[in-house]
Formats: structure tokens, sequence, C-alpha cells
């Protein structure tokens, strides 16, 4: 398979991409060292979703988990919290955990978002990468895989927001069913598939003409290329038009990559080695944590390091949106708006004059 670099013109470069930011609403430490109350967590993520509007940046993405160790359980409920301060910044989950959702549900939500935000929802479907969810809301891990393949179908057929008939096995079936709130899109919800690297998932968001999410957490963007690749091929293949190509991946930025590399190592080591023990991995060094910003996928450093790593792997996988995770594990909040700012003033300007140099 050949690898395909996107190559567009000057002038549309500035209307092509978009430039987000992540968050899962990690609990953080406050100035004292001393974790912070979800509660206060909630509120400073929204405090960062206005700032990253007030900045320039054009999405603000919310993950959802079902853990002590992030605040964030109701993506939609937080975005329409910064859509009520904001006037142009699409807001997106990042990402809905469909497999132990309902499909119905998480339409109406999204599309009341939308319709209160003026068109700037949009939603990102995926398994996501903890199983708290499964247990919490009565499914089975044993149906992981056919709960998010049914619920997918179900979510595609919803997109028509016409009468809607549909059957299953891990939900009632539908009979000439309409829900609602509609939204003004021509295509209903604009909706993603996050994926993690599987070729089935990549065909699966193709077939359904869902845009696609690639997580990249881990070596080199460029290894990603065929996935992009593939997409487009499967496009065609099932007649669907041009879909747009998204870039989830973690990052952090500072005026300098001495200052960045050195705030962000003791958070990003403290919640990669709690993570190693749950799943098995070996304890994270800073050898192999410098290694990733320097050929990986963390995009850390000064806005100049920075925007020359976004600009590579947007080139590499002809994207248009790349969406940075921008905190990770306790990471202070102060942190957090700096690099925001950062992200928006001075990344943003540099990666678009960048890419139109390409």
């Amino acid at each position: 398979m050949s690898i395909q670099i996107i190559r567009r013109s000057t002038e549309r470069w500035s209307e092509d991409i978009e430039f987000g930011v992540h968050t899962f609403g990690d609990v953080t430490v406050g100035d004292g060292g001393k974790k912070l109350g979800h509660p206060e967590v909630l509120r400073n993520v929204v405090a960062e979703g206005v700032l990253a509007d007030q900045v320039g940046l054009d999405v603000m993405g919310i993950g959802e988990h079902h853990r002590p160790d992030y605040a964030i359980s109701a993506p939609d409920v937080v975005l329409t919290a910064i859509a009520a301060q904001t006037q142009r910044i699409k807001l997106i989950s990042a990402v809905t955990v469909l497999s132990s959702d309902d499909p119905v549900r998480v339409y109406e939500r999204f599309a009341t978002l939308d319709a209160i935000s003026s068109g700037r929802a949009e939603v990102s479907l995926g398994r996501g990468s903890f199983t708290e969810s499964f247990p919490l809301f009565g499914f089975e891990l044993r149906d992981y895989e056919q709960l998010y393949s049914e619920k997918l179908d179900l979510f595609s057929h919803l997109r028509s927001e016409g009468p809607v008939t549909w059957s299953g096995t891990t939900r009632s079936g539908l009979s000439d069913q309409r829900i609602f709130p509609t939204t003004d899109h021509e295509h209903g919800l604009p909706t993603w598939v996050a994926v993690g690297g599987t070729p089935e998932s990549v065909v699966r968001a193709a077939k359904y003409g869902f845009g696609l999410e690639l997580a990249i957490i881990g070596g080199q963007p460029a290894r990603f290329a065929p996935f992009a690749e593939l997409f487009r091929e499967a496009l065609a293949e099932f007649g669907q038009g041009e879909r747009r190509i998204a870039i989830h991946s973690h990052g952090f930025i500072a005026d300098t990559d001495e200052e960045a590399m050195n705030r962000y190592w003791p958070h990003y080591e403290a919640s990669m080695r709690q993570l190693g023990r749950e799943r098995g991995w070996a304890p994270p060094t800073r050898a192999r944590f410098e290694a990733e910003v320097r050929d990986g996928a963390l995009h850390v450093g000064s806005p100049d390091t920075v925007a020359k790593k976004v600009a590579s792997t947007i080139s590499a996988l002809g994207a248009t949106r790349f969406g940075m995770k921008y905190g990770n594990g306790t990471l202070p909040h102060a942190d957090m708006m700096r690099a925001v700012e950062l992200y928006g003033t001075k990344v943003k300007p540099m990666v678009l004059d960048m890419l139109s140099e390409a």
C-alpha cells in the first residue's frame, strides 16, 4: 500500500486545518501539591475551554471516563457549559464510549448541545481505553465487540433524522421511529469514529461515511499513514466521497523545550506508572519519555518545537484536524492554561505558515 501525503494550495490551508484541545478532566494538583476535588477540576476544564475559544483554537474535545482519577463522566454536560460562554469553537466528545451507552440517548444529547451552541456540536464514537463503564451500566465485557458493532450501526441510521427501522440483539429495535431534536446539518450530526490502529475499525468508519479520528499515543505518527490511506481507499470503494481525518495525540507547550519537558515529566511519569500497574506495562523511564518527545507521539516542547512536529504529523497523514490532549495526570491547571494560550497564539499560526510553504 502506498503512503499518500496530501498537499493543498496555500490559500486553502487556513480553511481546511483545525486545531483542537482535548481533555479527560484528569484530577490535577493545586498550588500546595494536593489533589483537587472533582468539582473544582470540572470548573477548571470549563475555563480551559473558554480560553481555547478566546485564543483562536477551533475545537474543544471532552473525554468520558468513570474512574476516580478523571472528573468527567458526562462530556455533553461540560461541553454545554463551555458552549454558554463561547461563540466560535466546535464542541466534540473525545470520545463517547458508545458500547456502554445508548445510541438514541447519545444522539439526542448531542443534538441538544448542537442546538444550544448554534450548530457547533460533534460526536466522536469509540470503544474507550478503560472498561469501568461496562459493569457500571450493566453490560458484559464478553459482548464488547457486538455491543460496539450494533450500536455504531444504529447510530449511522439515526443520523438520517428521519423514521428509523432497526433491529439488533443488544437493545430493543426501532420501528419507523424518529428522535428529537433534529439538527440543521444537511447530513445529521457531524460524527467521527475514534480508532486506535485496527484496520477493521478504519474500514467501518468509511463504510458509514463517518470522519476518522486516529488516536496516536505512542510511536512515530507516520506509521499511521497506511491507515489514512486505507480509509481513503475504503471511502472510494463504498462510494462515500471525501471524509476528514483527525488526529488525537498527547502534547504540552511551555516557553522552552526544557521547561515543557520538566513540567510535564513528573505528572506523565506518575500517570503512566499507574496505568502500567493496571495493564502490565513496564514502568516509564525518562529516556523513553525523551525518545517519545523527540521521535514519537508526544508533541511536547516550545511553540517552535511543537509547531514543527504538529506540521509534520498533519502532513504525513493528510489530516485536516489536530487535537492535542494538553494535560496529563496531575499537571496543574495553570500550566495547562499557559499551554492552551501558547497553542492558540503561537503554535497554530506557525503550523499554518509551515504547511502553506510545503
